[in-house]
């Protein structure tokens, strides 16, 4: 599985795409959402995990713009905007799933994998 990971703070970057690859996942990781959105649009990715804030565009724009785009890749939102208003946005701006920063390894991998058996 080839997952695009978008998040601008590069220290819990590199932790989630050790975990990622630990666990024999295949990761691309970018810093931000222009970025996010260029590599996105390749759709070379069974599942993108993105962040809300982030640079030069916000993660929720770059949502808009790939569900705008017919971009089907599940996405799921990692972020510390963890409010259950923050995580209805979220999710009817077309995100999969939504998890709150902290979180703890083993419920990222859960969701992870409960997003690649949806889509098959």
């Amino acid at each position: 599985m080839k997952i695009l990971l978008v998040e601008d703070e590069v220290h819990l970057a590199e932790a989630v795409m050790q975990i990622l690859k630990k666990n024999n996942y295949t990761v691309d990781m970018v810093h931000d959402g222009q970025d996010g959105l260029d590599y996105a649009l390749t759709g070379l990715y069974d599942l993108i995990l993105l962040d809300i804030m982030l640079p030069k565009m916000d993660g929720l724009a770059v949502l808009k713009s790939l569900r705008k785009e017919s971009i089907a890749t599940p996405v799921l939102l990692l972020t510390a905007k963890g409010e259950i208003s923050d995580r209805v946005r979220g999710l009817d701006t077309g995100a999969d799933d939504y998890l709150a920063k902290p979180f703890a390894t083993e419920e990222l991998l859960a969701r992870i994998r409960a997003l690649s058996r949806r889509r098959g």
